[in-house]
């Protein structure tokens, strides 16, 4: 199940990682722009797997759904399992994000870009990429549990939900 632990936690990551940068990219108000989104989605991407070495997320998720006295695999731990992994990943990633745009953007502009307090970007972009990627984990994070189990070699059994 280690072996589960990590392609998920890669996978995970370079999805999100994805999907964060390109919603970034996107509300940024430039329009889309390749090389930030490239140097964005780098970055995010090694933050991303850097998070799922270091945190034991099925431990938390279970903790968390354990606490809530939730069924495992149950709708409700899946939706309880989802929060917990998007509030430990999406701000960590958001804030490197709009660290990384506004020296960009300065860079750019020569130190003269007109932009919004730290604080006002971070909130915005926060509250965006949390909804985006809670909407993403939920979707992707049976199909890859499924694609990491296949790949690492572990077959449930039919019909039943992995056990971890």
């Amino acid at each position: 199940m280690k072996k589960v632990g990590i392609i998920m936690s890669l996978l995970m990551g370079v999805t999100m990682s994805f999907c964060l940068s390109l919603t970034g990219n996107l509300t940024s108000g430039e329009g889309f722009q390749l090389m930030p989104f490239l140097i964005s989605f780098a970055v995010s991407t090694v933050i991303s797997i850097l998070i799922g070495i270091i945190v034991p997320m099925r431990k938390l998720e279970g903790g968390a759904v354990s606490a809530l006295k939730l069924k495992e695999h149950s709708l409700p731990a899946k939706l309880v399992s989802a929060l917990v992994s998007d509030l430990i990943y999406t701000p960590v990633i958001t804030l490197a994000m709009i660290i990384l745009a506004r020296k960009m953007a300065m860079k750019m502009s020569n130190g003269h870009a007109q932009l919004p307090p730290f604080g006002v970007m971070f909130v915005k972009s926060l509250i965006i990429s949390l909804i985006v990627a809670y909407v993403i984990i939920l979707i992707v994070t049976p199909i890859y549990l499924k694609l990491s189990m296949k790949l690492a070699g572990v077959n449930p059994p039919a019909g039943k939900p992995p056990v971890d």
